[in-house]
């Protein structure tokens, strides 16, 4: 329950010690989502483990609060959205421009656009937040486990679930380190005949993919393994039928086939589906921002506005926001200094800079009501990227006009740094308002929690460059110069620096990306049927990504979400449901954290040793063993953390404090 002003002002809430745990928090939960997002293009919302986190530590302090609990779980928050950003920056390391990330460019880039990301999403917060009937499905559920938190036996609570995510962190990371010794393995891979064409199965052993596909759901989890049925089940071998190459292996051929022409397939369905998902929602975006606006006038009329409903000054939010051009236009002036753009770039830094003050503000918007709607974790944020991405390579392309071969590849590199900046400002408003409507249901001071959400995006973009750059050392991006056979996938910077290589004149195939087209008409088609007539649906973006990813990616993420399905219609039937499902939802945070936690361990061995297998203890003859000691061990330790989770989260809290771990 929300706290009167009266009983606000001694009540402790930006600490100096909320914003060192934040911090701390935030390197944990920024490093793990860079390497997955690298690794399957996909994210994880933070802020239900960093509230946990929190609570846990700060229920040492006698007179800690459960607004204190929130600012750090809002910085958290903050930071580990940002991390979004690696969706378009490794794009300039694929097309040849960076061979590395520039620290401070790239910390500038991430803190631009991130904090004119909170200053866009402040006036959005009375129209979208406070006087909208918006569920925000993540901040509603983020409120309820501050909330229980703050009581005795939600303390109790907060032990027990802190404890499932340490040990699915531990599980993990132990998993990983085990096969990077290679005594098992962590892949399993097949290719096969269709025909006189080939697919192949193959599977990436993930316990973090696991805790994926137990965050995204069921719906999700289909649509994705639509898609991969669409891709290895369908076109991969109509695409290879009668035309598989001599002198290369089944699987290569398949795999090149893939890479060269399925992907793209995959990536005209991801743009119709993110422009129909768009479409959707822009009548209720400007019916929502009007009618809320309205009421909230008709509120504040006549009114003292309560604490719990101070933002920070409007002035200070236009200032800051126009102010924040200068150095934005100094960055992309300094971008192209020295390039084959210098000396003929001043129309297009103009164009870019009006284009990142106002399409960033209705992004913003779209962001934050789709992130209202829909939940930031299920919200098409990549979507909204590509679309930023064509709409900008399109207005650089016409104002510069002509150029030649190497004007258009400095080209290419400034439109994918423009469009980090506006995508900096998509991430953060994706996830600000839903911070905010946690904050306005456990009461909360707004400007407090504005000035929380600039910390977490400061701290994010100091966090940010040195995790790329270690992936870069150590991994490698596919597609780009001197890739190895790790290679971390990146997945939308990839197809973000294709299609924006396309526009300017590259040597993509648009006849495949409208196939892909077709396919996400008919996928849309499927699932408005669908949702007018069932209760099921399908989400396009989703069979869209299943499309594009490999099946080692993508064929466990269905495998988590049926887990996470049946775990929580199993909790629906016990004394407490909510707690029972949040325990499961720790679970799934902490094979994720853990796993990508060692990823960044281990990218940081090898980046130091230069050896792509640096703690083998077992030779390459051990694969075939290695592939069914892996899998065998892979389905015991997901059978076992789901029984000891289910076990733990229906004991008392006395119970659960008293059972031993292992």
């Amino acid at each position: 329950m929300a706290l009167s002003t009266e009983s606000r002002q001694d009540i402790k809430e930006l600490t100096v010690r909320g914003v060192v745990l934040g911090g701390l928090i935030t390197l944990v939960f920024t490093a793990a989502n860079v390497y997955l997002g690298l690794k399957v293009g996909l994210t994880f919302a933070t802020s239900i483990p960093a509230a946990v986190i929190s609570m846990s530590v700060l229920r040492y302090f006698r007179d800690h609060t459960v607004v204190e609990n929130n600012i750090v779980q809002t910085i958290a928050s903050a930071a580990g959205t940002l991390s979004a950003i690696i969706f378009v920056l490794p794009g300039l390391i694929m097309v040849g421009w960076w061979t590395g990330f520039p620290y401070w460019t790239t910390v500038a880039v991430c803190a631009m656009g991130g904090i004119l990301g909170v200053m866009y999403s402040i006036p959005l917060r009375r129209a979208l937040v406070t006087g909208s009937d918006l569920p925000y499905p993540e901040g509603v559920a983020g409120a309820e486990v501050l909330k229980v938190g703050d009581s005795a036996a939600g303390a109790e609570d907060n032990r027990g679930g802190l404890r499932i995510l340490s040990v699915a962190a531990v599980v993990a990371a132990a998993f990983s380190l085990v096969a990077s010794l290679k005594v098992l393995s962590n892949s399993v891979s097949a290719a096969f005949r269709v025909g006189s064409g080939g697919t192949m199965f193959g599977a990436s052993l993930s316990l973090a993919l696991i805790g994926v596909g137990h965050l995204v759901g069921i719906t999700v989890g289909i649509a994705i393994f639509i898609g991969l049925i669409i891709s290895y089940g369908v076109l991969v071998p109509i695409r290879t039928w009668g035309d598989l190459p001599s002198g290369e292996t089944l699987s290569d051929a398949v795999s090149s086939v893939f890479s060269s022409d399925v992907r793209f397939i995959g990536a005209g369905t991801i743009a119709v589906a993110a422009i129909w998902t768009l479409l959707r929602i822009l009548r209720p975006i400007a019916t929502g921002i009007v009618s809320s606006a309205r009421s909230a006038r008709l509120r504040r009329s006549g009114e003292t506005v309560d604490i719990t409903e101070r933002d920070i000054p409007v002035q200070i939010v236009g200032g800051v926001a126009v102010l924040m051009l200068i150095p934005i236009g100094f960055l992309l002036f300094d971008f192209i200094s020295g390039t084959a753009l210098d000396g003929n770039a001043a129309g297009i830094i103009a164009v870019s800079l009006v284009f990142v003050l106002v399409l960033g503000l209705l992004i913003a918007a779209v962001c934050g009501y789709m992130a209202g709607l829909i939940g930031s974790s299920n919200s098409p944020i990549s979507g909204v990227g590509i679309l930023v991405a064509i709409g900008a390579a399109l207005l650089i392309k016409v104002t510069f006009g002509s150029a030649d071969p190497g004007q258009s590849t400095a080209l290419v590199a400034f439109t994918l740094f423009t469009t980090a900046v506006v995508f900096g400002v998509a991430t953060i408003s994706n996830d600000n308002l839903q911070d905010l409507k946690t904050g306005q249901l456990v009461g909360s001071t707004p400007w407090k929690q504005q000035v929380a959400l600039i910390i977490g995006v400061l701290f994010g973009s100091a966090v940010i460059p040195p995790i790329l750059q270690l992936m870069q050392t150590a991994f490698g991006f596919v597609g780009a110069p001197g890739a190895g056979d790790d290679a971390l996938a990146a997945p939308q910077a990839s197809l973000i620096s294709s299609l924006v290589d396309g526009v300017f004149g590259g040597s993509i195939d648009w006849a495949l990306i409208g196939v892909g087209a077709l396919i996400g008409l008919g996928v849309i088609l499927v699932d408005e049927i669908l949702g007018r007539t069932t209760r099921f649906r399908v989400p396009p973006l989703a069979v869209g990504l299943g499309m594009y990813l490999p099946i080692s990616l993508t064929v466990i993420i269905p495998i988590g979400a049926l887990l996470g399905f049946f775990y929580n219609r199993w909790a629906d039937g016990r004394a407490n449901p909510g707690r029972t499902k949040r325990m499961g939802t720790l679970l799934a945070c902490g094979l994720i954290v853990g796993e990508s936690l060692f990823g960044v361990v281990f990218a940081a061995i090898v980046a130091a040793t230069g050896d792509d297998s640096p703690l083998a203890i077992v030779g390459d003859g051990f694969d075939n063993p290695a592939q069914i000691i892996g899998g065998i061990v892979f389905i015991l330790l997901v059978a076992w953390l789901y029984r000891w989770t289910s076990r733990t989260a229906t004991s008392t809290p006395a119970d659960t404090a008293d059972a031993s771990t292992l």
